[in-house]
């Protein structure tokens, strides 16, 4: 018999829970510090190269004329969840801690995600085609936009102070080299991911967690739990609450306003409310000192659970609102 997580949580959230228990409680120092080190930044690459072979280029051409829908998405994305970022950081100065703050700052440029967002789409009975072009466009812009954004609003927190050669360097070198690897290696990979997708999928999360792992640690050894309380934990997740609730009101208002479909609708709301988990971490590790991504990330992992607990409401609603229909667009993908 599986047993379920209880009140609903996503699995993998308890595992991340365990993760930076296990970074609190026995973080790695010296030589395994060290070790990890280079372990984070090999799976970083590792896991870009399997974004780019499980990128299919059909589906970057299906529904990609759809413009006006993928510009909505990406001010979403890109402009709206920055304002609010901005907005956090000037205004919670006192109240949240600067690290938080800082944090909160960065979940808001990151890209949207790719397998939550065309899910949800599916399951609300939305335009899964546009879904799929949206939120994949979205990732592979993230990775040159995300680090430009960094360095211009966090500038004094990024390695070098901004967007320095050595940053682009790096994201070139981790993130960039690797993708477009992996989405040329996608003729002769195609069939072992498929094939063995429950591995790709252990690989997949499991880099995440010594990426997480590795930076918490570094983070305790900074004593970070000696600058975080429990009253930051909770504004950071009424925080995450707001700019949430905000950004869903807005594309809903802004998909009916501009005339779009129900099926539009729903993929601009599930494309332009989320923020990738997968992404925000490992760029994290690329971007900013060690011992700040600790606390960095932690808002990231809040929201991200936030929002798939919202989004799953949310899905249910919409697809009780439409009728069953036999020749859904989520069919063809």
């Amino acid at each position: 018999m599986r047993l379920k997580p209880p009140f609903g949580l996503d699995p993998f959230l308890l595992i991340l829970v365990a993760d930076l228990a296990t970074a609190s409680l026995l973080p790695c120092r010296g030589q395994a510090a060290a070790f990890f080190s280079w372990l984070a930044n090999a799976v970083i690459a590792l896991l870009f190269f399997l974004h780019g072979a499980k990128l299919s280029r059909e589906a970057i051409w299906a529904g990609i004329g759809h413009w006006r829908l993928h510009l909505l998405v990406a001010a979403s994305t890109f402009v709206l969840f920055p304002v609010l970022g901005l907005i956090v950081r000037a205004f919670g100065r006192g109240w949240i801690d600067p690290g938080m703050t800082a944090g909160i700052l960065f979940l808001c440029l990151l890209p949207s995600t790719v397998q939550s967002s065309i899910a949800f789409t599916s399951i609300a009975r939305g335009n899964t085609p546009a879904a799929v072009c949206s939120a994949t466009l979205s990732n592979v812009v993230g990775i040159f936009l995300t680090p430009v954004l960094v360095g211009l609003f966090m500038g004094a927190r990024a390695k070098g102070g901004g967007v320095s050669l050595q940053s682009i360097e790096s994201i070139a070198v981790q993130l960039l080299l690797p993708f477009i690897a992996g989405h040329l290696s996608r003729p002769l990979t195609l069939k072992l991911l498929n094939r063995f997708k429950p591995i790709v999928n252990l690989v997949d999360r499991g880099s995440i967690l010594i990426v997480i792992y590795t930076a918490f640690s570094a983070a305790v050894v900074e004593g970070i739990w000696s600058k975080v309380s429990a009253w930051d934990i909770a504004m950071v997740l009424i925080v995450c609450a707001v700019i949430l609730t905000i950004v869903i009101s807005a594309t809903t208002w802004a998909a009916r306003a501009f005339g779009f479909s129900r099926e539009d609708e729903i993929a601009i709301v599930f494309c332009g409310s989320k923020k990738s988990l997968a992404s925000g971490v490992p760029m994290a590790g690329v971007l900013f000192p060690a011992a700040a991504v600790g606390a960095m990330i932690v808002p990231l992992m809040l929201f991200h659970q936030m929002q798939l607990m919202v989004c799953a409401v949310l899905a249910r609603r919409y697809a009780a609102s439409r009728p069953e229909e036999p020749e859904a667009r989520g069919a063809s993908v």
